[in-house]
């Protein structure tokens, strides 16, 4: 089968390090574009920051935390930021859009067959993906758990699935 275009999409995430970790994580799997969307911390990508009003020092503290967990991916992935998300935005429209979520309608990783133009879905580190933006999404994944957590840090689960995903 040949590899998969993927991009993430990475909405409302809170941490910079697991951020950053997504970056790297992005970076070594070939991933095409990372989205930053609603909170989630967004690096410089040069001297024109992308988050219109931030004053420079905040800007500079979170590319700095990024940066501790991406070691300079997030200057090889390209990335842009959104204010809002919004999943039928045209530049989307050829991607399958694919949420990493739990939810009663979710397919197991494992047995979900990728197809070739993929936007992965990450979301909030608590809450997960809202209801709203999971109806919109074509397929939502699973990651099989055996223990007794129900769930794996977001950083960790972008890892699991872009693996299966890209490989």
């Amino acid at each position: 089968m040949k590899k998969s275009e993927i991009i993430v999409i990475a909405h409302n995430i809170r941490s910079t390090h697991n951020v950053g970790s997504i970056f790297r994580t992005c970076e070594g799997f070939g991933v095409s574009k990372i989205i930053l969307s609603g909170y989630t911390p967004v690096p410089l990508a040069d001297e024109n920051d992308p988050v219109q009003g931030r004053l420079p020092h905040e800007a500079e503290k979170i590319t700095k935390q990024i940066h501790k967990t991406a070691l300079g991916a997030e200057q090889l992935v390209p990335f842009e930021r959104r204010e809002t998300l919004d999943l039928a935005a045209p530049d989307l429209a050829e991607f399958h859009i694919v949420a990493l979520e739990q939810a009663v309608n979710s397919v197991s990783l494992q047995d979900y067959a990728r197809p070739q133009k993929i936007a992965l879905l990450l979301g909030e580190e608590v809450h997960g993906i809202e209801p709203a933006l999971l109806a919109q999404c074509d397929d939502i994944i699973e990651i099989p758990m055996q223990g007794k957590k129900e769930s794996f840090n977001v950083s960790v689960a972008t890892g699991i699935a872009l693996y299966a995903l890209a490989t």
